[in-house]
């Protein structure tokens, strides 16, 4: 039974985040917001929604654990998953804007939310609203650098023509799928983990983790196999801040995270930070810029350690 929590919790997160990203983005519209802002703003929220309503949900009910594992293995699986298979499908290029502005970024937080956790092992609400405070500072200089160079949106304009009453009806399916999709995944993860004798992290690092990254790892394989530019670096990387910045900073304003694994500190932690620091060198070397086949092919044979290792 479990297990059918955690199927039916992930097909409903899939379902209602798509449903509110449709929503927002036609909302915007209305509101005549840019189709720049909407894309690097509106949809960055409302991809992240589905692990926001996990972690929150986790949290409200005491599980700090899956709060913190959906999180930290979300951003690992980011780049060790999404990024790894893609790369081996098709070589992605890197875009010089990734060592210059959304890498450092990415580690800054990385290494901050390392500190936060390790100064008294909770994630308090002041230090919630300073990482909600430091999102909207990068969301500033990201849409100023985005109009200096004109960076592509990714927006369906299409969303543009959409009623009201049609926006209201997908704000309904993708709250009410979300709402359920949380509360049954997280009821699901923590039977799942009894069931199996391993602990409430293990399962949101790997099997929490890798559901809510199952959208994106599909929609990138595709795009990849019929030869489209198959993924943004910048976009995974925004996404990994975000999912330390608004998922984590808006949960621990509404219920602190503590009594957490020591594991989280002792290892997984340094996994994020080191999956998140090894871009640098592979973007550069031996070929500028480029992240390959085999480069995709050793990111990935190290995501599939870090599962080992983590279960082990």
């Amino acid at each position: 039974m479990s297990i059918f929590y955690v199927l039916i919790g992930f097909l409903l997160l899939v379902v209602g985040g798509e449903f509110l990203v449709r929503a927002s983005v036609g909302l915007s519209f209305k509101l005549n917001l840019s189709k720049m802002v909407i894309g690097l703003t509106v949809v960055s929220f409302a991809t992240s929604a589905p692990e926001l309503l996990v972690s929150l949900q986790a949290a409200l009910d005491g599980n700090s654990n899956i709060a913190l594992g959906n999180v930290i293995g979300s951003n690992i699986a980011n780049i060790g998953l999404v990024l790894g298979l893609t790369a081996i499908i098709s070589t992605l290029t890197v875009d010089k804007d990734f060592f210059g502005f959304n890498w450092p970024v990415m580690m800054l937080f990385s290494i901050a939310l390392y500190f936060m956790l390790s100064n008294d092992r909770t994630l308090s609400q002041i230090e919630g609203v300073g990482l909600v405070s430091a999102l909207s500072l990068y969301l500033f200089f990201l849409i100023r650098r985005a109009r200096k160079n004109r960076i592509d949106d990714g927006v369906d304009d299409g969303l543009a023509k959409s009623s009201y009453f049609k926006i209201a009806i997908w704000l309904v399916i993708g709250a009410l799928a979300l709402y359920f999709g949380s509360e049954w995944l997280v009821q699901g993860a923590e039977s799942l983990a009894k069931a199996v004798g391993v602990s409430d992290t293990v399962i949101s690092m790997t099997v929490i983790a890798i559901g809510t990254s199952v959208p994106e790892l599909a929609a990138s394989i595709i795009a990849a196999l019929k030869k489209e530019k198959a993924i943004s670096l910048g976009n995974l990387i925004g996404s990994n801040i975000f999912n330390i910045a608004s998922v984590l900073g808006f949960t621990s304003m509404i219920k602190p995270i503590s009594d957490f694994d020591a594991s989280v500190l002792s290892t997984n932690i340094f996994w994020m930070i080191g999956f998140a620091a090894v871009l640098l060198p592979l973007a550069f070397l031996p070929k500028r810029l480029k992240i390959s086949r085999y480069k995709g092919l050793l990111i990935f044979v190290a995501y599939l350690l870090f599962i080992g290792s983590t279960f082990m």
